[in-house]
């Protein structure tokens, strides 16, 4: 067993950060590449996104969890951490960060700095690590690379916590090609392998001029959780980068932290890993400034620090953004419950979230009775990927309607507003202003790059629910969306967002194509014929606002004559609206729940009757009658 035990100045802890697409992934693969990490003849060598290992972050073609890899360039061991592009896995990069000493900022040369590029670069700052700048994509056909770089300078110069940070160097790259320079090559780039290069330079600039770890290794042992990791043999890997001392098997440790009430736990330090290429290989020791994983101590305490049992001193712990969003999960209680699931009981939903509480530190579960749990997070996207994760898990389950968390500041209730950036052609002018405006939205800048407009507004977390999807509807999916938040605003009650009414099943059975054909002309679809319904189950949109109720199992009627062909024929049902997770959460009211289970996603009423609906309005009106005749 090799004795990792690496000093310090022959290493790099290096952080990629970037806006969602801007090429990190694929700037890793080029990494991994050029180092030999694989032989000429192993399939990697062929393959992209190799780092994109679950299957939604392959689907989405989004990096969701941070990963780490090491690469070794001239005697030196580079570990690179790849993080997540978008806001609402900012919880994975805050606390990836924190394992890094620089960054290697990827822009794009056509799009610039995005919502994002500010978001990771301000955190990246914030915990004083050294940048070096990549304008990546200088082959595209818009690509703008002054524009670029000069959009770069001016937000170094509104993030920069001291004058050092401001002082960083510029590279050029075609990371899908794995190319990159100091200065931009002449002629058409955007002629593919038009020209000539590799990853030295910015390889050299990694070994050259960015810093190795801080730390001292005379000190007593102090590492800070940032990840935990979970093997069937081992049990669990606690993962982080080495602040002081030095670790060996058999070592006595204890974990402690700053929480309160925080429970102490002490042990023995059985197994030591590193990072070597992909893989976590077995060491006997290791020292300040490496990322390494062990096991001994079985704790999912996230930035709480493992120390030496002399010096039990925990380490600040890790600053979180609070979430902005939440969902109630609670049990299933369809007619159809437990008919898709492998897992239906609330006691098995609660474990998995409790499990979901221990390993992701950016989400907020909550116990709120016997069946239910609220689960708050970034926003739409990072709450449906836990859904979507549980529904092919096997889990059954049942989501409330998204609601916004405030934040009480000097006294004051307070809510998130959110900067959104939509980057479009120009002929969505005033389809975008209009949608953005109706939900309160305000034009703060519009910027044209040769028939692409990029709007920027300012707009309130809660009306942004939904608003992706109707923008991508409404432009043909040509724009670019994104937002994450700016600022706390005083809370206002306000109107809900208009919504038209919903077409309600009135009978348990199967939906019959007949029966559609006549229900489809009072509005949109969300099944097909031959779907199993149940009554209160929600089957379509009304073309009004009130809600609408019909029966989609009814039959024709059976007579002795038959039906001629052109009646056949006619009964063509329009295309079904498909339903996702995300147009489910943005649609439903607060009278209604959505339903999950691994092979559907239905909408339904809270209360499944017209008999029982009708008695709550009637309970709602007689308590709002009587509240106002006192007043």
């Amino acid at each position: 067993m090799p004795n990792s035990h690496i000093e310090k100045q022959n290493l790099r802890n290096l952080a990629i950060i970037a806006h969602v697409d801007h090429g990190k992934t694929t700037l890793v693969d080029a990494f991994m590449k050029q180092t030999h990490m694989f032989r000429e003849n192993e399939e990697e060598m062929n393959q992209t996104r190799i780092l994109d290992v679950g299957e939604l972050e392959k689907e989405k073609g989004i990096t969701i969890n941070a990963k780490n890899i090491s690469i070794k360039y001239k005697n030196v061991k580079i570990n690179i951490i790849d993080t997540p592009g978008h806001a609402d896995f900012g919880g994975e990069i805050e606390r990836t960060l924190n394992m890094a000493d620089s960054c290697l900022l990827l822009v794009d040369a056509k799009e610039g700095t995005m919502p994002q590029t500010k978001f990771v670069l301000k955190k990246a700052l914030e915990l004083g690590l050294k940048p070096v700048v990549l304008v990546n994509k200088v082959d595209k056909k818009l690509a703008n690379v002054q524009k670029t770089i000069s959009k770069i300078q001016d937000l170094f110069l509104n993030l920069a916590t001291n004058e050092e940070q401001l002082d960083f160097k510029i590279f050029y790259g075609i990371a899908r090609e794995g190319k990159i320079w100091e200065t931009l090559p002449e002629g058409d780039l955007t002629i593919p392998n038009s020209t000539t290069g590799d990853l030295t330079p910015i390889l050299d600039e990694i070994v050259n001029n960015l810093p190795s770890p801080k730390g001292d290794e005379n000190k007593p042992f102090q590492m800070q959780i940032t990840s935990v990791e979970y093997n069937e043999h081992l049990g669990r890997y606690l993962i982080g980068k080495i602040s002081n001392g030095k670790i060996s098997v058999n070592d006595p440790v204890i974990l402690v932290s700053n929480k309160e009430n925080f429970e102490k736990k002490q042990g023995r330090v059985r197994e030591i890993f590193v990072k070597e290429g992909m893989s976590w290989e077995k060491v006997e020791s290791a020292s300040t400034g490496e990322i390494i994983a062990l096991t001994g101590i079985d704790s999912t305490d996230i930035g709480a620090t493992l120390c030496s049992l002399d010096t039990p001193q925990p380490l600040p712990e890790i600053k979180m953004t609070p979430p902005s969003v939440r969902v109630k999960f609670s049990a299933n209680t369809s007619p159809f419950v437990g008919k898709e699931g492998k897992f239906v009981t609330a006691k098995q939903l609660g474990q998995r979230l409790e499990q979901e509480k221990n390993l992701n530190i950016s989400l907020n579960i909550t116990n709120v009775g016997s069946n239910s749990y609220f689960v708050a997070g970034r926003g739409e996207l990072q709450l449906a990927i836990l859904v979507e994760q549980l529904r092919r898990e096997g889990y059954e389950f049942e989501l409330s309607k998204p609601e916004v968390i405030l934040q009480e500041i000097d006294g004051v209730k307070c809510e998130p507003m959110e900067e959104l950036s939509i980057n479009a052609p120009e002929m969505y002018f005033s389809t975008i202003t209009q949608e953005v405006n109706e939900r309160g939205g305000k034009l703060i800048d519009i910027e044209n790059n040769e028939g692409e407009n990029t709007y920027t507004f300012n707009i309130l977390t809660r009306n942004l629910i939904g608003l992706h999807r109707v923008l991508m509807t409404a432009t043909k999916g040509t724009a670019v969306i994104n937002s994450y938040i700016v600022d706390y605003v005083p809370h206002q009650e306000g109107n809900e967002l208009f919504r038209k009414g919903a077409i309600i099943s009135t009978e348990t059975g199967t939906a019959l194509a007949y029966a559609l054909m006549t229900v489809q002309e009072r509005g949109k679809l969300f099944i097909e014929g031959s779907t199993e319904v149940y009554e209160g189950m929600i089957i379509g949109i009304n073309n009004h606002e009130n809600d609408l109720e019909v029966n989609p199992c009814k039959a024709r009627h059976k007579t002795n004559v038959r039906m001629s062909h052109a009646e056949v024929t006619e009964i063509a049902l329009k295309a079904p609206i498909q339903l996702t997770i995300e147009y489910a959460l943005s649609f439903i009211n607060n009278d209604e729940l959505i339903e999950v289970t691994p092979k559907n996603i239905r909408l339904r009423k809270k209360l499944l009757t017209d008999t029982q609906r009708t008695w709550a309005k009637r309970k709602n009106l007689t308590a709002y009658a009587k509240e106002h005749l006192e007043g």
